[in-house]
């Protein structure tokens, strides 16, 4: 599965980082294919190029506040959730994506 994200907290510090590693290591470890993008106090991170995007099978939101570019993923199905999910538990949230993908159906 192709994965694609955006994690970012309201600080814009550690659990949009947090997040990040602990969904790119689940997904790693699954054997998933995952790019995710920060955007934090220093600005947008590991930027999403549009073919990452157009290839994914998924877009995860691993988010506490309004991010910026979220139009890029219009017509992707998204699983939006609180960084504190994907940090407690981002197998779990690998799985529901999983489900979705198999599904065919957008949860947002």
């Amino acid at each position: 599965m192709k994965i694609v994200g955006v994690a970012a907290c309201t600080v814009g510090i550690a659990h949009t980082y947090i997040a990040q590693e602990k969904l790119e290591s689940a997904a790693q470890e699954a054997g998933h294919d995952i790019h995710m993008e920060t955007q934090g106090t220093i600005g947008i991170e590991n930027e999403l190029s549009q073919e990452q995007i157009d290839a994914a099978d998924i877009v995860i939101l691993a988010i506490d506040v309004k991010i910026a570019g979220r139009e890029r993923f219009e017509n992707k199905r998204i699983i939006q959730v609180p960084t504190d999910v994907a940090i407690k538990s981002p197998k779990k949230l690998l799985e529901k994506a999983k489900e979705v993908v198999s599904q065919g159906n957008a949860s947002n």
